[in-house]
């Protein structure tokens, strides 16, 4: 099937447009939000409302909160009914999903956020709970994956629920007259994203589930289907909230990501056990070489600062540069950049057969990462041989991602009635999934279908598999960003870890690469560590973006730092004391910009006013 009008549900929809069904419900939320002008005392005719995006970031339970607050506060400032769109990545996907559990939740969120909050701060779900539902995913799937285990091992804990309605379900209860945002929930193609070609953005919808960028979608329930050639030859059970929930939520998912968080830990660590040494008499020039190395200049041998018998064992000044060498080396490798000035300097040494390295020879990173692994445990088998000491080698080592322990969980297979034969089965697929790293994959929806509207790469392999957004791009630009959503206004709420401005410098970058309209980004350099609650990004026929930090300046003081270690991404389910204290952080950003919020929009009517 060629790129066509848009087709039943059992078809794929190649076309730059949108759902007829998404449309009719923005056309009664468009009504709404005409009302809500009104109400705000913002003069505007129907064809002049703004369409407005509303963007929740990745951040674990802390956007999941975070986005809770600031929903509450936009509905009692009577600003939230002006959003036409609400849009999500990871942990804001886990705050939507519990919202729209509840009929047009909009209308009663002060009711909806308290039990949410009770639901958060209660019990969790129980073994017996959790491994029944595994064995639905186990048994009720073709492609069985990591994430069906997280969904049931870890997004559990943080949602306190199994949330067994599917999407189109959920969205069944809301009325058609708009009194909710149109709610898109947002993942990533992990292979269009680790190869950096065709289009990686995916979103799901009440209606479909598709490639944002591409126009290539297929019916919601439809999604995990077996199709072929643009048709559905074989029906697999509609998704759940929970495993969608997981699947929006796979941070773990991308092991390259994953590795080169590891080695970038291992590398700081070491770094500060270098410039404690550095101090260290007859040593400056050795460790001055290695961090000419680290920086591209020119460096001097090694060998030129050893001993005069060149088979003795290395100091243990030169077993930490080597082992910073090695982990310069796997991340240059995992960039895309040629590591082979590590390599000599590794070989240098001489700790390697013969002085030379199982690469042999071969100089790009592509090469490397195919046998880099059994290089880095060679290095570290020959240190070991040494006077390396355990400490070090044991961080050389974490960089690898072990094999989990799997003897609990499949322990409780048996518990819940799996037999004999049944648990084999159960071990040799989960250690499969385990040992390629398998997370997200469905049925590839565009397999072998024609036409150049869809990518080649989108079409060659029977199944994708997909992850977290947050991964690339921590902030669902790029679903809202389709030119038929028509975007006006831009409302990001930033919940991210690390630099506050990653995702909308991010995103006005990857737009200027793609040719899709975006504000200019200017950050003055004094805000990056001290952000301010509210900033406006504008340009000539672009959208209006608004960026708000979660931790500033304004609602945290001096304290920004210290509540970014209180809510870190990865930590246990929060307390009942945290979860209300972030609420009331997150709340006090629309609080405090009402008045600039309001003029963002009126100058939006007046734009879009000026434009018909």
């Amino acid at each position: 099937m060629s790129a066509s009008k848009p087709q039943e549900s059992g078809e794929v929809r190649i076309e730059p447009s949108l759902n007829k069904n998404e449309a009719e419900f923005i056309d009664g939320r468009r009504k709404s939000v005409l009302q809500s002008l009104k109400k705000l005392q913002i003069k505007c005719r129907q064809n002049e409302v703004p369409n407005i995006a509303l963007l929740g970031s990745g951040g674990g339970q802390r956007a999941m909160v975070g986005l809770l607050g600031s929903l509450v506060q936009l509905q009692k400032t009577g600003l939230l009914d002006s959003i036409l769109y609400l849009s999500g990545v990871s942990g804001s996907t886990w705050c939507m999903a519990s919202l729209y559990q509840e009929p047009d939740w909009s209308t009663k969120l002060e009711t909806v956020k308290n039990k949410i909050i009770k639901k958060l701060s209660g019990p969790g779900v129980s073994w017996k709970e959790a491994f029944d539902k595994l064995k639905k995913y186990y048994y009720g799937k073709d492609h069985f994956s990591l994430t069906d285990i997280w969904a049931v091992m870890v997004i559990t804990s943080y949602v306190k629920e199994i949330d067994e309605h599917t999407l189109t379900e959920q969205w069944s209860q809301h009325s058609k007259d708009g009194k909710v945002p149109f709610p898109i929930y947002t993942v990533i193609d992990k292979t269009c994203k680790q190869r950096n070609i065709g289009d990686p953005w995916f979103e799901i919808t009440p209606h479909e589930a598709g490639y944002s960028l591409t126009g290539a979608f297929v019916d919601a329930s439809n999604f995990g289907s077996k199709f072929h050639k643009g048709s559905k030859k074989n029906q697999q059970d509609e998704f759940d909230m929970l495993y969608l929930q997981a699947l929006c939520g796979s941070a773990l998912a991308d092991e390259v990501e994953i590795e080169k968080q590891l080695w970038q830990k291992i590398k700081e660590q070491h770094e500060r056990r270098l410039e404690a040494l550095e101090s260290r008499a007859g040593m400056e020039e050795i460790f001055a070489a290695g961090f000419k190395l680290r920086r591209g200049e020119e460096v001097l041998h090694i060998s030129e600062y050893r001993q005069e018998d060149p088979t003795a064992p290395a100091s243990d000044e030169e077993c930490y540069q080597m082992l910073m060498n090695l982990v310069d080396m796997n991340l240059s490798a995992l960039t895309e950049e040629d590591p082979s000035a590590f390599d000599e300097s590794i070989r240098t040494l001489n700790v390697l057969s013969g002085g030379q390295s199982r690469s042999g020879g071969l100089r790009i990173a592509e090469a490397y990462k195919l046998d880099l692994k059994s290089y880095t445990m060679d290095v570290i088998n020959r240190l070991s041989g040494n006077n390396a000491t355990q400490s070090q080698l044991f961080c050389v080592n974490s960089g690898y991602i072990d094999q989990p322990d799997l003897t609990e969980i499949l322990s409780k297979f048996q518990d819940v009635g799996m037999s004999s034969n049944e648990y084999e089965h159960a071990l040799a697929r989960i250690m499969k999934c385990i040992s390629q790293w398998i997370w997200g994959r469905n049925y590839n929806f565009l397999h072998n279908m024609t036409g150049e509207a869809v990518p080649s790469t989108l079409q060659e392999t029977e199944t994708r598999d997909y992850e977290d957004a947050g991964l690339l791009l921590n902030s669902p630009y790029f679903s809202v960003l389709r030119k038929e959503r028509d975007i006006d206004l831009i409302i990001s709420l930033d919940f991210s870890e690390g630099d506050p401005f990653m995702t909308v410098k991010e995103a006005a970058k990857t737009c200027k690469k793609l040719n899709i309209p975006f504000p200019e980004v200017n950050i003055p350099s004094e805000d990056v560590k001290k952000p301010k609650d509210f900033y406006v990004f504008k340009g000539k026929n672009t959208p209006t973006v608004i960026h708000i930090p979660l931790f500033n300046v304004v609602n945290c003081g001096d304290k920004i730092e210290a509540k970014r270690k209180i809510y870190e991404t990865f930590q246990g389910p929060y307390s009942a004391e945290m979860i209300t204290d972030l609420v009331e952080v997150a709340g006090k950003n629309i609080t405090k910009n009402r008045g600039k919020l309001l003029e963002q929009i009126r100058a939006a009517v007046g734009q879009k006013g000026s434009r018909r």
